[in-house]
């Protein structure tokens, strides 16, 4: 079996923007491929798709994902996330400065970016960084994850 790719519809239909975006954050990422959608007389689901993607191909951090544009009617919710193991307290910045966009959308880690897509960034070693009631506690107070009060917490 090949790997399993995940596939994000951009309902803004602004997937060229989000991709270029996300692979300039993240190393080892590129976009391999960018199919246009065809003329809008083909088919009545191509009207006003002119210029957007139909496919998109990319790599962040080495992991495949498709995209594309699909019109309206689907958007990003919190119901999937992205998930970054990141190695300590200064990944965890970076990559929340990048994605962090929404300020309602961040609780316990999570964050989501300019397009709607939700991410989750946290220490790779989260597990145990959360195994006491008192750790539990204070990664409920946070909103981006804080690796000195959460080992903190587990030496009260």
């Amino acid at each position: 079996m090949k790997k399993i790719v995940p596939s994000l519809w951009f309902g803004d239909n602004n997937c060229e923007e989000a991709i270029n975006y996300y692979v300039n954050i993240f190393p080892n990422s590129e976009i391999q491929k960018i199919v246009k959608y065809p003329n809008e007389a083909l088919d009545e689901h191509f009207k006003g798709m002119s210029g957007k993607i139909i496919t998109a191909e990319f790599t962040l951090n080495g992991q495949k994902y498709l995209a594309l544009d699909g019109g309206p009617y689907f958007h990003f919710n919190e119901a999937i996330s992205m998930t970054i193991e990141c190695e300590d307290q200064d990944e965890i910045d970076y990559f929340w400065g990048k994605l962090s966009h929404v300020k309602e959308a961040e609780q316990c880690g999570w964050a989501k970016d300019k397009f709607g897509l939700s991410w989750q960034i946290v220490p790779y070693n989260m597990g145990a960084l959360t195994g006491t009631d008192a750790q539990i506690q204070a990664m409920m107070k946070m909103k981006k994850i804080i690796i000195r009060e959460l080992e903190e917490a587990g030496s009260l």
